[in-house]
This record gives C-alpha cells, sequence and structure tokens, in this order.
C-alpha cells in the first residue's frame, strides 16, 4: 500500500517520537545515529515542501525526550538546543554562506571542537559551589541528577576562581558526560565477569551510568565531563567570544577538549574537520564528528535560532559507523595460528566510508552471546581501519525463518579435527603440519631462530615459495632444488645456495628444538626443553597419553591436551616422518643423562646488560650444565644473575633473599661447572 504524504509525515513523526525515547529515556536505541538521522532529514524535508502539514508537536520543533519520572524535574534558565547536521562539503559550504550574508561579512571565524559521543548535561554553580546537575532533557526540562555528576571525578565541586578579578555568583556551564574508551572496556570486562549484559558502545554506557537511582553505582562507572560552552550567567559577564569563554571555564579548573581551535572560513572548517578526522581513532574518547560556531558571541546573538537549533551552529558528522544489513550466510576462516572465526556474509551496506559485505564475528562464545542469525537484521559498526563487526541484532525484525550456527567440528580447509581449549574462547585446527592455511605460519616458525633456525627463509620467501606450491609442509623444504629457487624473483643463483646450505645445516638440531619446531599449540621454548629432557626421544614423546604427559614438570591438562590432539592427526605424523627421513637428527640423550648435570633443577633469573655475551648466549650455557632459566624472580629462584642497569628484579631478589651473582661472580660460575662437566 502506498502512503500519502499526510501518511508518511505522520507515520515518521510517531517512529522519530518512539525511537527518541528509545535513545534518550531508556538509553536503550532500537536502531544506528545514521538511521535515526535519515528518518528525521526525511520528515525534515516533507515539512519543507508542504508547510501547511507542519505542526508545532512534530518532533522537528523540539529536542530530545521528556525525562524519566524517578528523577525531579529542573527546568532550564536558557534552552539546551541540539544541533543541525550537515553530512556533506556541501552543506558545511552552504551553512558559511548563510552566515556570511546574515552578518553582511566577507569573513567569519568560528570556534571548532570534536562533537563528544556522550549525554548532554548542565551544571549550575552558585557563588563557587555545584549545586545542580540536569541532563538536557527534551532542551527546555530535564532530569536532576546532581547526585550522580557529583561522583564523576574530574567536575570540580568548587570552581577556582583565584585567577579571576571578580566573584561568580551563578553559572551553568553546559558539557557532555561520557565513558573514555579505556574505561568502556573495563566497564564490559566487570559486566562480563558478572555474567551481566555488555554494554553496546561507550555512550550507552556513560548514559546508563549517569541515570543510576544509587550515585555508588555511577560512582564505579568512571565517567568524565567535558565542556563545550556557558549557558546563563548572573552578577558577572562572560567573555565576548565562544573560545575565550571555553579559555575562561578553563581557567576555572573545568575540564575542556584541549582539540579546540579558532579558524577563519570554509577552508578552516574543512581542514579542521579532515585534521580531526585523521586523529579519530587516536583519541581517547569516542567522537562523531566536529562542531563549528560562529565564535563571536555578538555575531551568534545577531544570527539567532531557528525552531530547534542555533543558526550560529552546525555539526559536521563523520560517515556513519554504523549501518543495518542482513546477514545472508555464516562462514568460517581459519588464521595462520589455526583460529577458527565465524564470519557473517552481508547484504552490502554503506558504512564507515566504505562498502561493507563481511563482519567478523570473533568467536563461538560472542556468535552466542550476540544470537546471530542468518536471516537477521543487524548492526555493523566500522572504525577507522578495524576489521567490521556485528554489533547487535534487531530482534524486532527477525524473520520466523532464521538459521542457527553452528561452528563445524573439523577444520573446513584441511579437514582436521577442531578443538575448543578450557582457558580459550577459540576453536582452533589441529592441523597445523599440513593444513594450508596454517602453512606460511607453520612454515615461519619451524624455520625461526629458536626452532630449526634456517637462516634466510623470511617472510617475503615463504609468501613465494607457498604461492607457487614449491612448499606445502616443512617436510618439502628439504626437496627444494638449487634451479626451482634460483628463479624466484629476488633470488638468483648464490642467495639460492645459501639457503640450501642453511637448509641443510638445519638438519642437525636438538630433540628441543624439534618438538619446539613443529608449533603444538601451548609448546613454548621452554615446555619444549621440558619435554625433550623427560622423554628424550621422539618416539617416547609421541607415544605418551596425556596422563604420562602430565608427569613432565609445568605441564597441566591443558598443555597436554593440545600435544594429545596435535598428534592424534595422521597427517601431522607422516610430515614428522618426512622430516626425519630427510635426514632431520639430533644426538641420542639418555634419560639419566640430565641428572648429572652439575645445574641440574637449579633456577636462574637473568637481568640487565652483561658485557661478555648476550642473554640468550648466557641462557645457552646455563641450560647445557642443567639449570632452568625463567623470567620472573620468586621463592623457588636459586640465582639471579645482574648485569648493568638490573632492574626491579633485582630489588625483587633482595628482598626474597634471593643469590644474587654480578658479572665477574657468574663467569665464574659458568667456568668452573663447564670445567667440571667437560668429558674426560
Amino acid at each position: 500500500m502506498i502512503e500519502s504524504v499526510p501518511q508518511r509525515i505522520a507515520h515518521l513523526r510517531g517512529e522519530i517520537e518512539r525511537h527518541n525515547y528509545q535513545y534518550h529515556t531508556l538509553d536503550d536505541p532500537l536502531i544506528t545515529d545514521a538511521e535515526f538521522d535519515a528518518l528525521f532529514r526525511e520528515l525534515q524535508t516533507l515539512e519543507i515542501q508542504y508547510p501547511s502539514l507542519a505542526s508545532s508537536d512534530s518532533p522537528t520543533q523540539r529536542v530530545g525526550a521528556a525525562p524519566r519520572l524517578t528523577f525531579s524535574k529542573v527546568e532550564h534558565r536558557s534552552p539546551m538546543f541540539s544541533l543541525n547536521n550537515a553530512f556533506s562539503e556541501a552543506e558545511v559550504k552552504a551553512f558559511d554562506v548563510r552566515t556570511r550574508e546574515t552578518l553582511s561579512v566577507a569573513d567569519v571565524e568560528y570556534s571548532v571542537e570534536p562533537k563528544f559521543d556522550g549525554l548532554a548535561v548542565t551544571l549550575t554553580y552558585r557563588d563557587g559551589l555545584f549545586v545542580q546537575g540536569a541532563t538536557r532533557g527534551d532542551g527546555v526540562v530535564g532530569e536532576d541528577v546532581t547526585q550522580n555528576l557529583r561522583t564523576v571525578r574530574n567536575i570540580p565541586l568548587r570552581l577556582d576562581s583565584r585567577q579571576l578579578a571578580e566573584p561568580i555568583p551563578l553559572i551553568e556551564i553546559r558539557g557532555e558526560v561520557l565513558m573514555f574508551k579505556i574505561d568502556f572496556i573495563a566497564l564490559n570486562r566487570q559486566q562480563a565477569a558478572k555474567g551481566d549484559k555488555l554494554f553496546a558502545n561507550p555512550r550507552n554506557a556513560a548514559a546508563g551510568s549517569l541515570r543510576q537511582l544509587n550515585s555508588r553505582i555511577t560512582s564505579n562507572r568512571h565517567l568524565s565531563f567535558l565542556a563545550y560552552g556557558a549557558g546563563a550567567a548572573e552578577g558577572f559577564i562572560l567573555p565576548g567570544t565562544h573560545a575565550e569563554q571555553l579559555e575562561f571555564l578553563q581557567k576555572l579548573s573545568m575540564p575542556v577538549p584541549q582539540e579546540r581551535r579558532v579558524v577563519n572560513g570554509l577552508g578552516g572548517l574543512l581542514g579542521y574537520y579532515r585534521e580531526i578526522g585523521e586523529l579519530r581513532n587516536k583519541l581517547p574518547y569516542e567522537i562523531d564528528g566536529v562542531v563549528y560556531k560562529v565564535n563571536n558571541i555578538s555575531q551568534q546573538t545577531r544570527l539567532g535560532y531557528v525552531s530547534r537549533a542555533p543558526r550560529f551552529a552546525l555539526a559536521h558528522k563523520f560517515p556513519a559507523e554504523e549501518a543495518l544489513t542482513t546477514v545472508l550466510d555464516i562462514e568460517v576462516q581459519v588464521g595462520r595460528t589455526g583460529a577458527l572465526t565465524p564470519v557473517a556474509r552481508l547484504a552490502p551496506v554503506f558504512v564507515g566510508g566504505v562498502t561493507v559485505t563481511n563482519a567478523t564475528l570473533h568467536n563461538e562464545d560472542e556468535l552466542r552471546r550476540k544470537d546471530i542469525r542468518i536471516g537477521d537484521t543487524v548492526s555493523v559498526r566500522r572504525a577507522g581501519d578495524v576489521i567490521p563487526e556485528v554489533v547487535s541484532v534487531l530482534l524486532e525484525q527477525r524473520p520466523v525463518d532464521t538459521c542457527e550456527f553452528n561452528m563445524p567440528q573439523t577444520c573446513p580447509v584441511c579437514g582436521a579435527h577442531v578443538i575448543k581449549l578450557p582457558d580459550e574462547a577459540i576453536r582452533r585446527c589441529s592441523g597445523g603440519l599440513f593444513c594450508p592455511a596454517q602453512r606460511k605460519q607453520a612454515l615461519l616458525h619451524f624455520a625461526s631462530r629458536r626452532a630449526l633456525d634456517i637462516e634466510g627463509l623470511g617472510e617475503k620467501l615463504v609468501d613465494q615459495l607457498v604461492g607457487q606450491q614449491l612448499v606445502h609442509t616443512p617436510a618439502d623444504l628439504y626437496k627444494l632444488n638449487l634451479l626451482a629457487l634460483a628463479q624466484l624473483e629476488r633470488m638468483g643463483e648464490k642467495s639460492a645456495q645459501n639457503l640450501l646450505d642453511a637448509i641443510e645445516h638445519s638438519k642437525q638440531t636438538t630433540l628441543a628444538r624439534f618438538i619446539y619446531a613443529l608449533g603444538i599449540r601451548n609448546v613454548g621454548e621452554a615446555t619444549a626443553k621440558e619435554l625433550a629432557s623427560y622423554f628424550a626421544t621422539l618416539d617416547n614423546f609421541i607415544s605418551a597419553d596425556e596422563t604420562r604427559l602430565q608427569l613432565v614438570p609445568d605441564i597441566g591438562p591443558v598443555v597436554a591436551q593440545s600435544i594429545s590432539t596435535f598428534f592424534s592427526e595422521p597427517h601431522n605424523i607422516e610430515v614428522i616422518s618426512q622430516l626425519c627421513a630427510a635426514g632431520v637428527q639430533w644426538p641420542e640423550q639418555a634419560e639419566s643423562a640430565v641428572q648429572l648435570l652439575p645445574l641440574n633443577a637449579k633456577i636462574f633469573v637473568l637481568t640487565g646488560t652483561l658485557a661478555s655475551m648476550s642473554r640468550d648466549e648466557a641462557k645457552s650455557r646455563l641450560e647445557k650444565l642443567g639449570a632452568r632459566v625463567t623470567g620472573s624472580v620468586s621463592q623457588k629462584t636459586d640465582y639471579v644473575v645482574a648485569g648493568a642497569e638490573a632492574g626491579s628484579k633485582l630489588s625483587k631478589a633482595r628482598d626474597l633473599n634471593v643469590t644474587v651473582l654480578d658479572e665477574q661472580q657468574f663467569m665464574q660460575l659458568l667456568n668452573q661447572n663447564e670445567l667440571s662437566s667437560a668429558p674426560g
């Protein structure tokens, strides 16, 4: 059914009022800011085209929604108007032209600042004391949230007027309550730990926190305030420009935006917009645009107001970072480390300045928490260069035929078993040595300095070897020939021969390095050494079940499960067999040999810089004598070796009465024990 113009206007007014209530009163928006702006602009356009249908009760004639009944009402001394929005340079140019023509001037000076994404409030100070704080509400009447605002730590309870020539009988300060990004992350971690609902964004978190009936809850939410201007003033005269007023507020110890500027003309406005756009993701708080204000207050008075907004100011908004679209399908991507990430395939939508067709769902727990299904209408967010993500589902628009998605039990790339360890939210493919998705990562790790140490095999070369199908698993490295390598980009015969020599040299290694090179999840360098020391042979290690694995020092059930799952994949065993057949080998080690080493089971910590050797060399020499080298000092530490510029580890060693060796003492200990353990 096609709507008539009056029906469309009535429908838009109803929808905007509903969303105003959800956003301003309940702090539970059903649509994104971009969607709301589109509805509002459509209604504005229709009312301009059909002036006979305009009405004084239209949402275009006022701001926000009525205050909640759970707070006392506060009537503002002067209205708290919202701003008209601009979304293009053409609209900013039109604003500048109208301003210059109205003022009959050739150029206008503007005060410019970021547009905070928070909750507008007004603070009243009488004789320098904070006496009342209120939300904007509908622009005329707001909500009394004085007690909650008192808990915002950067709002001064008494103004610092020592630098002023005259007292301040009364002043209203306008600004925004917001939550800094770091505080938002910390709050959501707390919410998750308690099993409570997570906040969708810092703006919702700030608004919800400020409207708590219990001010103690607000106090724990770490809100902040930034002033953007002055409202009423009695008994004294405010400075004559907006920029000077902000400087005045700063002298009173009132927080104001540090990114504010004074610029001239259209070029200054657009230059500032681009400057802040580049800084946006580096700012400690969220913004959704910039604000332009005619700087001269007397010129502001001449320009006046129209309907719901001042003529002297404009909000220039950034491209929408949230938009609505439909989930067409959910697929799984396998990352370089084997992590399985569910990804939503979306109906194309323009958000954050680009067209988005995919969005990460992070992991299975997030997918379940947000209850995202194939066919859902979802809100998608994109900030800067961050991968788009699905923020939330519009449950009220969920079709009856949506499909739930279940994570696969086998890798969609290689078919290996998928595991999810108890301490991880991520599912992972267990086919580390042969899974194509993990191929590059597996090769780089295998060739790394502390693994098989294949000099010259870096990321760019691995990209070529994999891209030209020359290498599929680490075992294929030992099948490379001079002709194939020499034909690679930037290789040449000499470089190719050097690489082949390095590969040949890597065949002589240790069991510990070989175990580490396999890239088993949760098996780092230290764990690999413990495993090699305990099992002595590769066959013993591969055949060990989880119970026996946990007999190794520092091996718990999570690591044991990782190892067991890795060796349960026949393809991993096949690659290991191929490596051994290619000649990768190590000296056989008797299980009792370690017990004969002079520093067996002694725990060392290295701190500071040694003049005679690198830290890696010192660690290697200690380990050859049977010692363990750890990164932190504890009661179990036997020695701390303190080189030049030793840090906090030295202080902790002294506090715990751990034996401290300087470099000379350390060298004596090494030399004596190496001499005593030498053969013959």
